[in-house]
């Protein structure tokens, strides 16, 4: 039966969100979910706090929804050769994050086409993911409401099928065959934190400043999402490219009070609110 609006919202404005019990970054021997888009969006997204977790003796696991294999303008690149090039990118930079390849979980579908992929199947398959790690926190893109405006359709399919998995897998009911034929049993995702949350929506920040130059080197090994590579490819990079990339990034990462961080919109209890 659907809740009436009004009481619905009465409900709502009656119970607040649940708070956070610990320090994202203060987790210790804890399992952490990421969802990624494509193979660089956990490096450039959350790699610092990624970097602080693996380093804390947690489990970080990182789902990546596509094999990132279509953005490049090099005409004599491939998207067999590109989805290789990127695996190996992917597991160089979460080599440096402390992450081992093993950690890193690709479900494989085709870059720009995650919007048409069958979408219970798609649902099932982050489903069957959360409930296999049973993770103490899944990080993922946020679906909030500005982000259905952003162009990357990747990001944006990335967001509400994770956010739609972390609530059938609570549900028995939602894809049974987990639990009748794997043995899976459901699973309440307890903590969430959306990454690429807007300005005005993020309500966490985690300090990154022991382990920013990890984060910098990670970045660096998404080499050929970077020109020169991106119009015509190398697997490396000249002295002074990356030298300018480097003071770049710092130049422009997200910092409050002096402090490199990275943001999220913390959220919990979310089937209730």
């Amino acid at each position: 039966m659907k809740m009436p609006v009004l009481l619905w919202s009465v409900l709502t404005m009656a119970t607040p969100m649940v708070a956070q019990n610990e320090q994202l970054e203060e987790y210790r021997g804890r399992t952490v979910l990421v969802f990624s888009p494509h193979p660089d969006d956990d490096t450039f997204a959350v790699g610092g706090t990624l970097a602080l977790l693996a380093g804390r003796g947690n489990r970080v696991i990182i789902a990546i929804y596509t094999n990132d294999n279509k953005g490049s303008y090099d005409q004599e690149m491939t998207s067999e050769k590109l989805a290789r090039i990127r695996k190996a990118e992917e597991e160089a930079a979460c080599a440096v994050l402390g992450i081992p390849r093993e950690n890193v979980l690709w479900m494989g579908y085709d870059d720009g086409e995650l919007e048409y992929a069958p979408p219970k199947a798609l649902c099932g398959h982050a489903t069957r993911i959360i409930r296999q790690y049973r993770p103490d926190a899944v990080l993922s893109v946020d679906p909030g409401e500005w982000y259905e405006r952003w162009h990357k359709s990747d990001h944006r399919m990335a967001a509400f099928n994770t956010i739609d998995a972390a609530r059938a897998a609570e549900f028995h009911l939602y894809y049974p065959e987990h639990l009748l034929v794997d043995k899976l049993q459901p699973y309440r995702v307890p903590n969430l934190f959306f990454y690429y949350a807007t300005t005005r929506d993020a309500n966490c920040f985690v300090n990154i400043d022991p382990v920013f130059e990890k984060k910098v080197e990670a970045a660096s090994k998404h080499v050929s999402q970077f020109e020169p590579a991106i119009s015509k490819y190398r697997p490396d990079w000249d002295a002074d490219t990356l030298a300018k990339l480097k003071e770049e990034f710092r130049a422009q990462h997200e910092k409050r009070d002096g402090h490199y961080v990275e943001g999220y919109r913390y959220a919990t209890g979310f089937n209730q609110q």
